[in-house]
């Protein structure tokens, strides 16, 4: 142990109103190398998925190629989440956020290399499956190792600000990979804008000085592999949160859908496609914003429902204008009502779930989230082509029937969750 870490199990309780202090948990040194660390890695990385899929479609001028990147980044999480799970809960957490980061800073010097060489397409992917991997490994350990560097009162808090950072970095790490690849033209300097940003975070990790302490290592087996599994299905709560937003992702899925909307039925051209897919994530930092300055919920469990009712419908008026401010305007109460249910969902994940199965569960709750996202993106794209052209409609008519259609679904799925698990609406304070 190197002098001045701290060895220690999550952080102690904190005084009861500390939580009322929106700035109370940027003022722990832990927790801010933590959020500023994420805010460049994430923002350097919405730069790299820019730069990849126009390099791509650049090299190869084909829409399939680009289709294998979502391909590529997927297989790693079917294949692993589990055993990541595994060594986030039988390793000391830190240091597995540390080789992760190590590993994707690596994977994005490669991708500078082959960039820079003009080395064959082949090698992109090659890179993109050992960064997806990585990320696997990255998302469960960084998950369950937040709730050791706040108090528990805090930890909404710290959620709210995570949460915000990350969707900060969604609409300007877009923009500006955007920007510099229309002054460059060649992704090479993105790339290597993304190996740096890594290494910053990798060293502002290596600053905090609180660490996961393992108690019982336990041998990789099938039983434990499930243990994740096993408890989020016996907790009522969890399996109900992490139900609800999956669904309401898969029928909710509309951002798969904004070129359509964009083209033939808001006319607004590329530019219009830009604020489109910006709206959302502006929505939701504008919420986390007046999260952080509020007192903590007080019946989280009723919000979570409203949050998610509210996402469908307002996708729903999305599906149904054609006034772009409007749409614009969906986009935005959407992703702010979204990051409501991401803020207490993630909250009650890692509070809920003990610290040994903390890993496991965090890692249950990534693959349920990667999984609905590509599939709710498919099911648009389905459903659209499915009323649309082979019905013998035009594309915007399945679009439309596809959103709107995704919109009323999610309402129903929050009133059946509602009545399937009361104990979620009748969830108190996120901090108690």
């Amino acid at each position: 142990m190197r002098e001045g870490e701290i060895p220690d199990t999550p952080a102690p309780p904190g005084p009861l109103h500390a939580g009322h202090d929106p700035y109370a948990v940027l003022r722990n040194r832990d927790f801010l190398l933590y959020l500023v660390g994420r805010l460049i890695a994430a923002f350097g990385q919405q730069m790299l998925t820019v730069a990849v899929g126009w390099e791509l479609y650049e090299r190869t001028q084909s829409a399939l190629n680009l289709g294998y990147v979502g391909l590529t980044q997927m297989i790693p999480m079917v294949l692993c989440t589990l055993p990541a799970g595994h060594v986030a809960d039988n390793f000391e957490r830190k240091r597995v956020v540390m080789a992760m980061i190590s590993v994707i800073a690596a994977a994005s010097l490669g991708l500078t290399l082959i960039s820079a060489l003009h080395a064959p397409v082949f090698w992109i992917y090659v890179c993109l499956f050992v960064s997806g991997t990585a990320r696997t490994f990255l998302w469960p350990a960084s998950a369950a190792f937040l709730p050791h560097l706040v108090p528990r009162n805090m930890f909404s808090r710290a959620v709210t600000w995570n949460s915000g950072t990350f969707h900060l970095s969604a609409v300007a790490g877009p923009a500006a990979g955007g920007a510099l690849i229309a002054l460059t033209h060649n992704a090479v300097t993105v790339y290597a804008i993304n190996t740096t940003a890594a290494l910053i975070c990798l060293v502002l990790v290596w600053f905090i000085r609180r660490r996961h302490v393992v108690g019982v290592k336990e041998k990789m087996t099938f039983t434990t592999l499930m243990a994740g599994f096993n408890f989020v299905l016996h907790n009522r709560i969890i399996f109900g949160t992490i139900t609800l937003d999956m669904f309401a992702v898969v029928l909710g899925g509309a951002t798969a859908l904004l070129p359509v909307y964009a083209k033939d039925v808001l006319h607004v051209g590329p530019s219009g496609l830009g604020l489109l897919q910006a709206a959302m994530p502006a929505g939701a930092v504008f919420c986390a914003l007046i999260i952080a300055h509020r007192p903590p919920m007080e019946k989280a469990g009723r919000a979570l429902l409203w949050g998610v009712a509210a996402f469908g419908a307002g996708i729903i008026v999305f599906g149904l204008s054609k006034w772009f401010w409007l749409s614009l305007a969906a986009l935005f109460v959407c992703g702010a009502v979204d990051n409501v249910s991401v803020v207490i969902r993630h909250t009650l994940v890692q509070l809920l779930a003990p610290d040994e199965k903390r890993g496991r569960v965090s890692a249950v709750n990534s693959l349920f989230i990667g999984t609905s996202n590509e599939f709710g993106g498919f099911r648009s794209g389905a459903v659209a082509h499915w009323f649309g052209p082979a019905m013998g409609n035009a594309i915007a008519t399945g679009a439309l029937v596809s959103v709107v259609s995704g919109g009323v679904g999610t309402i129903l799925v929050v009133l059946a969750v509602a009545l399937i698990w009361p104990e979620i609406r009748r969830y108190e304070r996120l901090d108690s």
